[in-house]
């Protein structure tokens, strides 16, 4: 990444052990939020309290962040959760959201997020009546085209942070997708060189 991780403290520490318990390493991108790990799980908090308090599935919040970091051209959070949606749905359907390509298996409502996440992102000044009318058509309530949105700008907001300050995918995570997802996240930065 373009900036140096902090020096060690008890917070970073503490950031550091959340991230190897949960994934098995230290990823990259904890060592950009080290900076500030108060501002992280505040971030993470609030995330957890909107999607696992919300009706829409695994597979939808998954879809719902392949479309959006795909768009973003985000290759950190394509690869995190087309292995997600590979393990809720199958890896040619995750590979199939993130390459923007057709699949059977997609049902109206894994299209309509894919889509409403991709115009959020290209323009959010952009979107109409027509485009809640789709997502309504295809069975969501009003609440979950709002919990979708705020899911969408969250995870904005997150792919920014790290994309601008240049993290880049940790190795780990790359070799541990499925080589569907891996050959559909073309874009973005490429992952760390694993270490000799």
């Amino acid at each position: 990444m373009f900036i140096a991780a902090p020096e060690d403290s008890a917070d970073t520490a503490r950031l550091y052990k959340s991230s190897a318990d949960s994934q098995g390493f230290v990823m990259n991108l904890t060592r950009a939020w080290a900076w500030r790990p108060d501002v992280f799980e505040e971030f993470a908090a609030l995330r957890s309290h909107l999607t696992t308090k919300s009706s829409l599935s695994k597979r939808e919040q998954a879809v719902i962040v392949c479309a959006t970091a795909a768009k973003l051209r985000d290759s950190y959070c394509s690869l995190a959760w087309g292995k997600t949606l590979a393990a809720e749905a199958g890896a040619d359907l995750a590979a199939a959201v993130i390459g923007t390509s057709a699949h059977d298996g997609l049902s109206a409502r894994d299209r309509a997020l894919a889509e409403w996440a991709r115009k959020v992102v290209a323009n959010p000044n952009g979107t109409s009546s027509r485009d809640i009318s789709a997502l309504q058509a295809a069975g969501f309530a009003e609440k979950e085209i709002f919990e979708a949105t705020v899911f969408i700008a969250f995870r904005l907001a997150f792919s920014t942070v790290n994309d601008a300050l240049g993290v880049n995918p940790d190795w780990e995570l790359a070799e541990s997708v499925p080589k569907e997802v891996g050959a559909a996240v073309t874009f973005g930065r490429p992952p760390a060189t694993k270490p000799r």
